[in-house]
Parts: C-alpha cells; sequence; structure tokens
C-alpha cells in the first residue's frame, strides 16, 4: 500500500499536473466571483477540454474548479453583496456588513482561511472516511431526508433579525415560490407561462433578491458622496479573531463534510445549516448579520466542506452528490472510469492519485485566493455611480449566460424588486432564501415517504435517525421560544 500512494504521489507531482490544478483553482475564483457565472458552468464548459487529457488530471481539473468558484463566489458577496454562487450567500449576511465597516479586507481573509481548512479537512474524510460515510447515506431515505431538512428549516430563526414573525412570513414567501413548476407526479403549479412551467431557478433569484435591492438602494437612496467607496481598512485577521472563530470552522468543516456525502443536499443547505449552528452557539450569535467574522468562518468552512464531499457517494456508489458531480460523473464515463464499489478494486492507482492530487488543490487555492484577493479589493475602490450599472449588467449578463433565458432576467428584476420591497418592510431575505431553497428537498421527500408507507404519516417517525432529527428540531424551537419570550420580557422592562 505504501508503494502504491508513494507510485501515485509521484505521477501527481508533475509541473503539467500543478499547472491544471492551478489552473483551475484560479479560473474557479474568477467565474466564481462574477455574479450569475456558476461553478456548474465553469466545470460544464471546461468538460469538452478533458476529452483528450489523461483521466486524472481531468478530473483533477474539474475538481479544482469546483473548488475554487466555491471559494470565489465569497468576494462578490463580501465586496458587494452580490453572492457569486448561490453557496455564498450565507457569506454575504455578515461579509457586507464588515465591508461597510472598512473591513473588506478582513472578512475575505477569514472566507479564504475558512474556506482552505473546511476544504482540506473535506479531503481527509474523502480519504479515510468515503466507505462507512456512504454506507450511512445508503441508510437514509426520504423519511430521514424530510426531517434533516425539516431541522435545517429551523435556522430561519436565527437569521430572522429582530422580528420573527417578519421571519416566519419570509419564509412563507420562499416556501410559496419554491412551489411554482412541475411537482413529482407532473401537475403544473402557478404556471401562468409557459416558462414557469419548469420553476424558478435559484440563480436569479438569488441574485435579484441580494444584489438588485442594494443597487436600487445606491439610486433611491443616493448618500451625500456618492463617488467614494468604503475603505478596506485592516486587512489581517488577528490571532484573537481567528482562534475565536476556529471552533466554527472546525465544527462547519465537520458539517459540510457530513451533509456533503448525502446526495442532492450541496454546499449551499450545508453553509445555512453551519451558520445557524455556530449562531446558536456562539458568544457573538446577537453580533450575526450584523458583521460577525465567526458567521463568515462558519459558512465558507461549510459549503467548502462539502465540496470534497460530494465525491464521497460519487466515488464509492457511483451516485453524484450535487450537480457538479453528475456532470463529473460523465466526465468519468468518457474517461473509461466507472464510479462505484468496484473503482477501489479495479482502479485504485487512479484513486490514490485522485485523493493527493485534491490535498494539493487546497494548498493552491491558499495562493490563487491570497493573489486574487488583492486583485478583487480594487472593486472596493470603484466609484459607485460606475461600480451601480456595471454590476448591474454583469448580473443580467451572468444569468442571461446560464440558460439564454429572458424569463431568467424578467425574474431577476422581478425578484430585484420585491427585495426592495422586502427592505422597506423591514422583512429579512435570509429566510426567504433558505426557504427557496429546501422547499423543493422537503417536498419531494414528503411525498415520497408518504407513498412508500401508503400515505401513513408514521413513516416519518420510524427509524432512530427519524427520531434524533425530530428531537433537534423540538430542542431548537424551545430555544428560540425561550430566547423569543426573553426578548419581549427585556422591551416590557425598557418601556
Amino acid at each position: 500500500m505504501i508503494n502504491e500512494i508513494l507510485a501515485a504521489l509521484a505521477a501527481v507531482a508533475t509541473l503539467q499536473n500543478f499547472l491544471i490544478m492551478a489552473a483551475g483553482i484560479w479560473g474557479g475564483v474568477i467565474v466564481g466571483a462574477i455574479p450569475g457565472m456558476t461553478g456548474t458552468m465553469a466545470v460544464t464548459l471546461a468538460l469538452p477540454f478533458t476529452f483528450y487529457m489523461a483521466p486524472v488530471p481531468s478530473i483533477l481539473l474539474l475538481v479544482a474548479l469546483y473548488k475554487g468558484s466555491t471559494y470565489g463566489g465569497s468576494v462578490s458577496a463580501i465586496l458587494i453583496k452580490t453572492p457569486g454562487t448561490a453557496s455564498a450567500a450565507c457569506t454575504a449576511l455578515d461579509g457586507y456588513p464588515l465591508a461597510r465597516q472598512g473591513k473588506g479586507g478582513k472578512a475575505l481573509n477569514m472566507a479564504l482561511y475558512s474556506s482552505v481548512i473546511g476544504d482540506f479537512l473535506s479531503n481527509i474524510s474523502l480519504i479515510f472516511f468515503a466507505a462507512p460515510l456512504a454506507l450511512l447515506a445508503l441508510h437514509i431515505g426520504p423519511p430521514e431526508f424530510f426531517m434533516l431538512m425539516l431541522f435545517a428549516l429551523t435556522t430561519v430563526a436565527g437569521v430572522s433579525g429582530g422580528s420573527l414573525l417578519l421571519g416566519m412570513v419570509s419564509a412563507a414567501l420562499g416556501l410559496l415560490l419554491a412551489t411554482v413548476g412541475e411537482d413529482l407526479y407532473g401537475s403544473f403549479r402557478f404556471a401562468f407561462v409557459p416558462d414557469m412551467q419548469a420553476g424558478l431557478s435559484i440563480a436569479p433569484v438569488l441574485i435579484g433578491l441580494f444584489a438588485l435591492p442594494e443597487l436600487i438602494k445606491l439610486v433611491v437612496m443616493r448618500a451625500a458622496k456618492t463617488d467614494e467607496a468604503a475603505p478596506l481598512g485592516a486587512q489581517h485577521v488577528t490571532r484573537e479573531e481567528f482562534m475565536g472563530s476556529l471552533r466554527s470552522i472546525l465544527k462547519g468543516s465537520v458539517i459540510g463534510s457530513i451533509l456533503g456525502a448525502i446526495p442532492g443536499i450541496g454546499p449551499s443547505s450545508a453553509a445555512f445549516f453551519s451558520y445557524g449552528e455556530a449562531q446558536r452557539s456562539s458568544k457573538n450569535g446577537a453580533n450575526f448579520g450584523k458583521g460577525e467574522l465567526e458567521g463568515i468562518a462558519a459558512s465558507e468552512s461549510a459549503n467548502n466542506g462539502a465540496c470534497g464531499a460530494t465525491m464521497i457517494p460519487l466515488l464509492a456508489l457511483g451516485v453524484p452528490g450535487d450537480v457538479i458531480t453528475g456532470v463529473m460523473l460523465g466526465a468519468f464515463m468518457i474517461q473509461g472510469l466507472t464510479p462505484g464499489p468496484l473503482l477501489f478494486q479495479t482502479n485504485m492507482h487512479e484513486i490514490y492519485m485522485l485523493f493527493i492530487g485534491m490535498l494539493f488543490s487546497s494548498v493552491l487555492l491558499f495562493f490563487a485566493g491570497k493573489i486574487t484577493m488583492r486583485m478583487f479589493t480594487k472593486v472596493a475602490l470603484i466609484p459607485q455611480t460606475l461600480l451601480t450599472p456595471l454590476v448591474l449588467l454583469l448580473c443580467i449578463f451572468g444569468i442571461y449566460s446560464i440558460a439564454s433565458s429572458t424569463f431568467d432576467v424578467a425574474v431577476l428584476l422581478v425578484m430585484g424588486l420585491v427585495g426592495f420591497g422586502m427592505f422597506l418592510l423591514n422583512i429579512p431575505a435570509a429566510p426567504f432564501l433558505i426557504a427557496f431553497i429546501l422547499g423543493p428537498m422537503i417536498e419531494e421527500n414528503l411525498r415520497r415517504a408518504l407513498a412508500i408507507s401508503r400515505g401513513d404519516p408514521a413513516v416519518l417517525l420510524s427509524s432512530p435517525i427519524t427520531w434524533a432529527f425530530a428531537a433537534l428540531i423540538i430542542f431548537v424551537l424551545g430555544l428560540t421560544v425561550r430566547r423569543e419570550f426573553s426578548k419581549s420580557k427585556e422591551r416590557r422592562v425598557q418601556q
């Protein structure tokens, strides 16, 4: 075994492979930082270039693009509150307020450190725990998925701001829009025009909800000095700040690794799950959403931690963990590699090469992030009068380039107006996004569970895993009710 690992190390440690991984990481960071240009798009566009490459370098290129784009989404999320990817939406909650406080460089550095640590630990989990976690995923059926997603939905309480009622209204609106389109049985809901039959895509909803309201505010509520950007200020994360966030980084890495190993969940859900858990357990929980480094640490460690873990079901079971690994499945098949249990018997040398290459890519992510950060921090120095139309054009171009759909552009603009209306009414946008992302998974697994049991709701509490999640839901809801009573009591005392 040692000889095989050393042989794989020698095969990976070549200049060509390092250049391929560096190009993938670098390109992924840049693509991820551009609103609307998702990691899925980057991996899909790069797929034809891998046809004439050796198997392992081609897979390493796609993995590097995946990792780079996941981190890159945090750059625009922090600097201009325009998440480059869906998984970076959670990062914008604290990243943008920090940028407005003149701590944009500090926020970018914390995002980079958390991403690298989460990514590295995820790769370690892939190497050592692929088989056990894959076996666990086999025991998670629709009832377990439903209870897990329901538990993830409790993070709405943590990102509702000052009013839990307004947060619940926002989440209800998100769940309502998540039902648009075709259901599991071929029925159409709210399909007023043919384009709505496929549902609302996450990218235009996400960008419209978070980016366009900021642009509208800049135009409608012009400040006295619109041509001056907020200064970046101190850019270095102090030892105390890093150590204060280390617990959330490690916890987020574990959450990302576990949830990423379960097919269908992906980095976005892992980020919000980790963020809600960090807010519940942090002594600075009240500052989350106002500019808290620990919130960035929790989000970025989880969404990057899910990247390596999504490879676990792909390699061990042949089941893609998310959309991007679904594209990678095609790349494996094109290269003559069939993911699944037999892959570890027939192509162990290639597996070792892939594992070693992914560890190297974590190191390359750090250097690429550092170099790219210095370039993207200049965004904060662009006058707002120039930045506003530039960001709007990027948003429209990015959304249109995904599917060449004018309907998606219309959704983008409408959601921008909805987001601005929510801002005026003081309705938080984060619960809407969480519910919109989790809604389809909640509905799909609930209907499948009830179909399996022929309509018997007892199936939702039919295994120890479902009981564990039910207990966690009751515990979190109890803490939320207690916190709301404490807030109302404090308000009465102050009055």
